[in-house]
């Protein structure tokens, strides 16, 4: 007996293969995008000590390095910021949240007090911190050249050369043998600072008179109590905290007629007499640089901690002539920048 299909039987059969035949167009239409998707752009979270106006340029020199890394904020990176606002007891907290967010490194620039809030909030976040001092004496890494775990980053002379600062003043004032030293007891590293300072006093023949404020309410006080010494002058630490109120501190300088030397140029910019330090720019580009190195896939436990060795000096002659002072020529000379 033979068997003839119905027309019934042919159609659930072209049915059938019709609807297997869909389903896998749909199935296969479904799963070409999921494995075409890009991957999720990387994040950055940004620690920063004060607030985004007072870190505008050093922003920009960070973005700056991080463009020559091929990177652009928006375009194919993402930056999460926390602002601790000047009240750096905040800065563990916010730390902590960036780890929390899982971003993919951590930047901490700006100084100790930041490198050392984001590494004790995680030992796995790769982190690239900026600072003006000796990342071993902190404890920020054991070696320069291979810092090991999760942190490098760039480290630039000023703290080291908080000593070249009294010795201007002392070119400044020969005849002066009293200089005032201000420091912030709250900073890391204001041991080692000061200690370098007492010693250069002592070499050079000049009395230091130690001065010490962590708060911006103290900050009047620091002149007021130099002019009432009888100090020649008033040497600022190596201190984040200071560089950031530099047109501050410019106008009670200015207003108590106490002749004052910082480590940043945004002083003598602002009105101040004048600074000498780091280069706070080229520091904070080499950083965004290391950042966008590290998204490429490279481990901070192989980069160097860079050294920033260039220094500037930068004087301001017209508040020379409101001080009643002139600049010797030796100063004069070997400035990097003179506002007139």
């Amino acid at each position: 007996m033979r068997f003839v299909p119905s027309r019934l039987s042919g159609a659930r059969s072209r049915t059938t293969r019709r609807d297997f035949f869909a389903f896998l167009g749909g199935a296969a239409a479904w799963a070409v995008p999921a494995h075409a998707q890009p991957s999720p752009m990387p994040v950055i979270g940004y620690l920063g000590s004060e607030t985004p106006d007072r870190y505008a340029s050093r922003l920009a020199a960070f973005r700056n390095g991080l463009a020559e890394a091929g990177y652009a904020e928006g375009r194919n990176v993402a930056v999460e910021y926390r602002w601790a606002e000047g009240q750096y007891r905040r800065l563990p907290a916010l730390a902590k949240e960036l780890v929390d967010r899982q971003v993919t490194l951590i930047v901490a620039p700006g100084g100790a007090e930041v490198a050392l809030a984001a590494k004790a909030a995680t030992s796995v976040v790769p982190i690239v911190f900026e600072m003006g001092g000796d990342p071993i004496t902190v404890g920020l890494v054991s070696s320069l050249s291979r810092p090991g775990g999760n942190l490098t980053g760039v480290s630039s002379l000023s703290v080291e050369v908080s000593r070249k600062r009294l010795e201007f003043m002392g070119e400044m004032f020969p005849n002066t043998k009293l200089f005032a030293f201000a420091v912030n007891p709250a900073s890391p590293t204001a041991e080692s600072q000061l200690k370098n300072l007492q010693a250069a006093a002592g070499s050079l023949g000049l009395e230091l008179l130690v001065l010490k404020a962590s708060m911006e309410e103290e900050f009047d006080a620091l002149f007021a109590t130099a002019a009432q010494q009888g100090a020649g002058g008033l040497v600022f630490s190596s201190d984040p905290y200071f560089a950031y109120r530099s047109p501050q501190l410019a106008t009670m300088a200015a207003r108590r007629r106490v002749p004052a030397i910082t480590q940043s140029r945004d002083f003598p910019l602002a009105g101040g007499l004048m600074s000498y330090g780091g280069d706070f720019e080229q520091s904070h580009r080499h950083t965004g640089n290391y950042a966008g190195r590290i998204l490429k896939g490279e481990r901070p436990a192989d980069l160097p901690v860079q050294r920033v060795t260039k220094v500037e000096m930068c004087i301001n002659l017209k508040a020379a002539k409101a001080l009643g002072v002139t600049f010797p020529a030796s100063l004069l000379t070997t400035a990097d920048l003179v506002i007139e």
